[in-house]
């Protein structure tokens, strides 16, 4: 048989040997895409690599590398994960204030340039409220003045009986409910002395803003002393 009559049946086996390692390479996936997953105990310690995650480990972070042990994927631990969405829901809640702070500013701004349209009318208002106020502590340092004469008659009346050796519950109950009022009329005085120390302050705070506002020269925010002030 001549050489020129091999050639046909020796390309077809080179052929079908082509084919085989064809397909061989189809099957056999490339290094590139072969993983390796590293997994962490509890303390972040790295306590093992392979295909998969055990079920023990799972909850614990861990990091997957491309067989150039290039890290390509981190998860992170439950408790982390946790830790970290306790953190966005905080800022969510945080942004959610803050919007609603911006937002009630601006009502309160449209309401003060809607209110007023100098800053004498602030005062005005300011110093109106203030004499209510003053009225009412005015009428209650009348009521002090009985409250203490009231203290002090049986305040005397309990000594008399604590002088014969017994004092009875009735004058016992009289003398603490005459300490009572006096203390409450008193601390009625202090609370309108500090409602008036807020409007003050809250009026300070308004023409303050009304002036930025409106954009008015700096000598318009000299403020004037309240009316209950004024000597």
């Amino acid at each position: 048989m001549s050489e020129c009559a091999l050639l046909p049946s020796t390309s077809f086996r080179l052929l079908a040997t082509a084919g085989i390692v064809t397909v061989m390479l189809a099957v056999t996936p490339p290094a590139m895409a072969q993983k390796i997953v590293c997994w962490k105990d509890k303390t972040g310690k790295v306590v093992g690599c392979g295909d998969r995650v055990p079920p023990e480990f799972q909850k614990n972070e861990s990091k997957t590398l491309d067989s150039h042990g290039i890290t390509r994927q981190t998860s992170v631990s439950a408790e982390e994960a946790a830790k970290l969405k306790a953190g966005e829901d905080k800022k969510a809640a945080l942004k959610i204030e803050e919007d609603r702070r911006i937002a009630e500013q601006r009502r309160q701004d449209t309401a003060l340039v809607n209110t007023y349209t100098t800053t004498k009318e602030i005062d005005v208002r300011r110093d109106r409220e203030l004499q209510v106020v003053d009225l009412q502590i005015q009428q209650l340092k009348a009521s002090v003045k009985g409250a203490v004469d009231a203290h002090t008659t049986q305040k005397a009346r309990y000594a008399n009986f604590e002088k014969r050796g017994k004092v009875p519950d009735n004058v016992k109950d009289d003398l603490k409910q005459a300490a009572d009022e006096e203390d409450r009329v008193k601390g009625r005085i202090a609370e309108k002395e500090k409602d008036k120390e807020s409007i003050a302050t809250s009026y300070a705070q308004q023409k303050a803003r009304f002036i930025e506002l409106k954009g008015l020269p700096a000598a318009s925010s000299a403020a004037a002393k309240p009316a209950s002030a004024k000597k």
